[in-house]
């Protein structure tokens, strides 16, 4: 890598050490935050110098479209996920089907294969809300899921909550006849309630903050 400066050098590296530990390439704002980078047009360079000189392979349509070339011996997929509505107060979120995609889509975000597992019957929430933050799940996320009825505890999971009329993302454990539905927030407290009261939609795969 003698071609390579050392700010080129210590993004190639962070690079692959977040793709290693997340499985999904990071943001230009991510890139920033973790180089100590002072601004994101700093980064955007350095990311032009690294794919000029074939370290890197971009797509720039969406936010995180970074592969690290020999990495996998191929280019990252790029696939479209349905984003069915917000995970909150409102309207059940039907379980999706690869038929019904196209009806059910509030909107569709663009991310490589690997952030969603190479799963293909993937659906994507908006968060409302902080009860997930100590998962690294804040507002304003994205999460995706694949449609499940059951999950083991601790799963992390989207959940029907009928007498509430309301669509909410936790972590899930069964109690005997009760379930409790435990937040990633140590100022918030579980929720219990009957098993019969929850019917679970989705369980979670990744997710990513949308760049600014």
């Amino acid at each position: 890598m003698k071609d390579l400066s050392p700010k080129q050098d210590q993004i190639l590296d962070f690079l692959r050490s977040f793709i290693e530990e997340k499985d999904y390439p990071p943001s230009i704002r991510d890139i920033q935050e973790g180089c100590g980078i002072s601004s994101t047009s700093v980064v955007d360079y350095n990311l032009r110098k690294l794919e000029d000189k074939g370290y890197i392979r971009r797509d720039r349509e969406i936010s995180r479209g970074i592969e690290i070339l020999g990495a996998r011996g191929r280019r990252a997929r790029i696939v479209e996920i349905p984003v069915l509505g917000s995970i909150a107060a409102g309207q059940p979120i039907p379980v999706p089907t690869s038929d019904r995609f196209g009806n059910d889509a509030l909107d569709m975000v663009a991310v490589t294969e690997d952030m969603v597992r190479g799963k293909t019957n993937v659906f994507a929430l908006r968060v409302k809300g902080t009860s997930m933050i100590d998962d690294l799940i804040d507002d304003g996320d994205i999460v995706f899921l694949e449609p499940a009825r059951s999950a083991v505890d601790g799963d992390k999971v989207a959940v029907w909550l009928k007498d509430r009329e309301e669509v909410t993302l936790k972590r899930i454990y069964h109690e005997g006849d009760r379930v409790r539905l435990q937040p990633a927030n140590s100022t918030m407290q579980p929720i219990y309630t009957s098993a019969e009261n929850v019917e679970i939609q989705g369980k979670f795969i990744s997710s990513f903050r949308p760049s600014d």
